[in-house]
């Protein structure tokens, strides 16, 4: 088995976006205070439990993106866009409904339109 890198410039816009969530969901995994102070989140002394939430989700991207990168199939990278743009659509009700309309939540949800949009133009076939 050998490491395959997109030929097609659709393909390697999906594939990049499979691997950012990836790096994402490694740096989640392995580093959970760094992602908290990064997302202005506080965990109290003593509670565990934040940091295993933020390392089963990150393991969950890390996944994601790496079955992404190693199948590389059309649907495969549509899943990935249409999570990801579920993920912004929640996002959005969040500023909405939370009053979370700060910078970093905004920074954060034009990432994830990104990150929702290449899979997701790609696989429709659009790129």
């Amino acid at each position: 088995m050998e490491f395959y890198f997109p030929t097609e410039f659709g393909e390697q816009l999906a594939f990049c976006s499979a691997a950012f969530t990836a790096l994402i969901g490694l740096v989640m995994m392995f580093a959970p205070g760094y992602t908290y102070r990064f997302l202005r989140l506080q965990v109290r002394e003593g509670r565990s439990e934040a940091y295993a939430e933020a390392r089963s989700a990150g393991g969950f991207l890390a996944g994601f993106g790496l079955v992404a990168i190693l199948l590389a199939q059309p649907m495969i990278y549509l899943a990935l866009g249409a999570s990801f743009g579920v993920a912004a659509f929640g996002r959005i009700l969040s500023i909405m409904s939370d009053r979370g309309s700060v910078f970093l939540n905004l920074l954060l949800l034009v990432v994830q339109a990104i990150l929702a949009a290449l899979p997701l133009l790609y696989g429709m076939g659009y790129i």
